[in-house]
């Protein structure tokens, strides 16, 4: 769903068994894991995620062999790799297929990583190079698998490192990668097209051969789009809604802000109120409301065969 304003669905009451990309893969018969290098108590993730058809594993349940480095976020990216890696295998040899949701934390503050593994020093940019290095290494090993070829990989990040500008959501500010890796299955292209994070599941969804699911707001970015592509951004008060052109800001006491971008996405001058494209983004901003509040954002069980994990 689109972010809602104030608190995150994280923290909301009646925020289990929703219909998250888990739980549709429960129906097929995966096995779901959420694995972070942290502690998941953090930011309520260990809740939520074990309300939701995960199973949470943290750094409390790492193995000594794969606590060599750690920060006060967590243990180094290569040791989350390394034990996701050894887990995959297990549930691989279930003969399940598997989800396992892996959260990184070497590309954050304080930006530490071990020794002798890239040529920069530690900081912003070393971290950078450091959690590149640990994602290659990762395929790499990933890739001598038997579950290799019929596996689909997704990198995407959460947030970029600034959101001030010009504008209470300068929309550059929060353009972030997406890479979606499965060379059996997806020959190498770019998608230019103007997309969200909520549009991961049911592309996702969509490579797999399983069914599209109505309740998931967001779309196959393998499918033709009826517009020139939308995209979502907020913060805890403010709702964006982002097209190729155009930016629409909601805020508290019904304030509206509209502004003009250039081809880079950078604003350039305001709109003139009544905007029609605010209808637009209060509508999606409602609706999702909606959801919540009337708990249409449960899940609703369905069996069908998996193809890929």
């Amino acid at each position: 769903i689109p972010p809602l304003p104030g608190h995150s669905i994280i923290w909301r009451k009646h925020n289990q068994n929703l219909e998250t990309l888990g739980a549709v893969l429960a129906d097929h018969g995966y096995v779901n894991r959420f694995m972070y290098g942290g502690y998941a108590r953090f930011d309520n993730m260990d809740a939520y995620f074990s309300g939701n058809h995960y199973r949470p594993i943290d750094r409390g349940e790492f193995p000594e062999r794969h606590r060599g480095f750690a920060n006060i976020w967590g243990v180094a990216d290569e040791h989350l790799y390394d034990y996701a890696l050894e887990q995959m295998d297990r549930d691989a040899a279930s003969g399940k297929p598997f989800l396992m949701h892996l959260m990184t934390t070497s590309n954050h503050t304080p930006f530490t990583f071990p020794e002798g593994r890239i040529d920069l020093p530690r900081g912003r940019q070393g971290a950078v190079k450091y959690s590149d290095w640990a994602v290659g290494r990762f395929i790499e090993q990933a890739r001598t698998k038997p579950w290799f070829k019929d596996t689909v990989f997704v990198l995407v990040a959460d947030h970029c490192a600034s959101s001030k500008g010009r504008a209470s959501l300068p929309p550059e500010n929060y353009h972030i990668p997406a890479i979606l890796y499965s060379p059996a299955h997806v020959a190498p292209h770019t998608d230019t097209r103007l997309a969200s994070q909520i549009d991961l599941v049911p592309t996702v969804l969509d490579l797999l051969g399983l069914p599209e699911r109505t309740r998931f707001i967001g779309r196959s970015v393998l499918r033709s789009y009826p517009d020139a592509g939308r995209a979502f951004i907020a913060t805890y008060q403010k709702l964006g809604y982002l097209t190729p052109a155009r930016l629409v800001v909601l805020s508290p006491g019904r304030q509206v802000e509209s502004w003009q971008l250039n081809a880079r996405q950078e604003i350039v001058a305001p709109v003139r109120q009544p905007d029609p494209l605010a209808a637009q983004a209060i509508g999606v901003y409602q609706e999702t409301a909606r959801r919540a509040r009337d708990g249409l954002l449960q899940h609703v069980g369905l069996t069908a065969g998996p193809r890929m994990q």
